[in-house]
C-alpha cells in the first residue's frame, strides 16, 4: 500500500450517503505485460461492479487474471512492463485511470484498501506491528506517535488479537499466520475505506483459522457497510460470504451469478469443472475429478474460446469464435437476474 506524504490534503470525513450505492465499475479492462518473449495478455476485457455492503467473489485458477485486475484497480501495477491499453476503472463515477498519481494516492488506503495474500512478506520484518499500523494515522491524519499507537491498539482489539496492548510492540515473526492476517485486515480497516480488496486472504491457513478470518471479514463488512472484493481459487471459502461470483479464465470473465445460483446450476463448463473437483462426503472411495490439461499460455491464448482445449463440449465454433458474455435465461426465455455466461453452449450446460 502506497502512503502519501504529510503535505497531502486529508479528505473530509464521509457522509452517510457516501457509504451507500455503487462503489466500483470496472469496464472493458485490459492489462498486458511486455516481456522479452512477447506480450502477455493478462486481463482481456473484464467487466464487474461492486456496491456498498456487497461481496463480489472473483474465482479462477492461478494465472487467470484475478490479482492483476485488483492491482490495476489499486494502481500498484509495475508499469513498465505492465500496461493498461484500454478500459475504465470508475470509483464513485470517477475514472481512476485518468487521475494523477497524487489523486490516486489519496484514494488508496482511505477509500480503497487491499489485504495481500502473504501477510509475512507484506509486513516489514524490522518494524513492530504497532508502528506499521500507526503509520496510516500519522501520515493520513497527522496524529502524533502516541495517538497513533493508541489507535493501533484499538484496531488490534477490533480484529480480536489477544492482549493487544502488550503485543503492539511485537514484530511480525512473533505472531502466528492467522494473527498476521488479522493485522493485515486491521491495516486495511485503519481509515475505514469504502471498498476492501482481499487477495487470497486465507492462503496457507488451516481450515479453522480460515473460517475465523472469513467470519471476521464478514462481521467488519456489516459494521462498516463496506464493499468487498474477495479473490480466491477456493470455492468453499466463498460459499457463505459472497453475494455474487465472477469466474475468470485466461483473463476474461466467463460466468457471473448470484452465489447460490452458481453452485446449483453452473452455466459454463469451466465453472462446472471447478465445482466437480470439490471433494464430497457422498463420493468416498471415488477418484477426485480434475479438469484435464493446463491453463493456457497467456503469450499464446488459443483462438476462439480460451477454454476449448480443455472443454469436453468443445466443437468447431469454440475453436474459431470468442463467445461473448451473454445473459442467461430459463428455458422459457425469462432472464435470470445477475447471470451471464461466455459459452456457445451455455444452454446445454445449465439446462442439461
Amino acid at each position: 500500500m502506497t502512503i502519501t506524504d504529510k503535505t497531502a490534503d486529508v479528505p473530509a470525513p464521509r457522509s452517510g450517503e457516501e457509504k451507500s450505492g455503487r462503489l466500483l465499475d470496472v469496464k472493458d479492462l485490459h492489462v498486458e505485460f511486455h516481456t522479452r518473449d512477447g506480450v502477455v495478455k493478462a486481463v482481456n476485457g473484464v467487466n464487474y461492479s461492486v456496491d456498498a455492503g456487497e461481496t463480489l467473489a472473483v474465482l479462477g485458477e492461478s494465472g487467470s487474471g484475478k490479482s492483476v485486475t485488483a492491482q490495476a484497480i489499486m494502481g500498484i501495477l509495475d508499469m513498465p512492463p505492465g500496461k493498461i491499453p484500454q478500459g475504465e476503472i470508475l470509483f464513485r463515477g470517477q475514472d481512476m485511470l485518468k487521475m494523477s498519481n497524487e489523486e490516486r494516492r489519496k484514494i488508496r488506503g482511505r477509500k480503497i484498501a487491499m489485504i495481500f495474500q502473504d501477510a509475512l512478506s507484506s509486513l516489514n520484518p524490522v518494524l513492530s506491528v504497532g508502528y506499521q499500523l500507526g503509520e496510516m494515522f500519522r501520515v493520513h491524519d497527522g496524529l502524533s506517535r502516541k495517538e497513533a499507537k493508541a489507535k493501533s491498539i484499538e484496531l488490534m482489539d477490533r480484529v480480536k488479537i489477544p492482549a493487544a496492548k502488550e503485543r503492539v510492540n511485537d514484530y511480525p515473526h512473533q505472531f502466528s499466520g492467522g494473527m498476521r492476517q488479522r493485522i493485515m485486515i486491521a491495516m486495511a480497516l485503519a481509515l475505514e475505506p469504502d471498498l476492501i480488496i482481499a487477495d487470497e486472504p486465507t492462503t496457507a491457513l488451516d481450515v479453522t483459522v480460515q473460517a475465523q478470518v472469513m467470519d471476521l471479514l464478514a462481521e467488519l463488512q456489516r459494521e462498516y457497510n463496506m464493499g468487498l472484493i474477495l479473490i480466491t481459487h477456493d470455492l468453499g471459502v466463498v460459499a457463505d460470504v459472497a453475494d455474487k461470483i465472477a469466474v475468470m479464465y485466461a483473463g476474461r470473465i466467463v460466468e457471473t451469478a448470484p452465489v447460490h445460483e452458481l453452485y446449483k446450476r453452473p452455466a459454463h463448463p469451466y465453472t462446472r469443472g471447478l465445482l466437480d473437483s470439490i471433494p464430497r462426503l457422498d463420493q468416498k472411495g471415488h477418484e477426485l475429478y480434475a479438469i484435464k490439461g493446463l491453463p493456457p499460455n497467456l503469450l499464446k491464448i488459443p483462438s476462439g474460446c480460451a477454454f476449448n482445449p480443455r472443454c469436453p463440449k468443445a466443437t468447431d465454433i469454440c475453436r474459431t469464435e470468442v463467445p461473448p458474455l451473454v445473459p442467461v435465461t430459463e428455458q422459457d426465455g425469462a432472464e435470470l437476474v445477475g447471470r451471464g455466461s461466455a459459452c456457445h453452449f451455455w444452454k446445454e450446460t445449465i439446462h442439461g
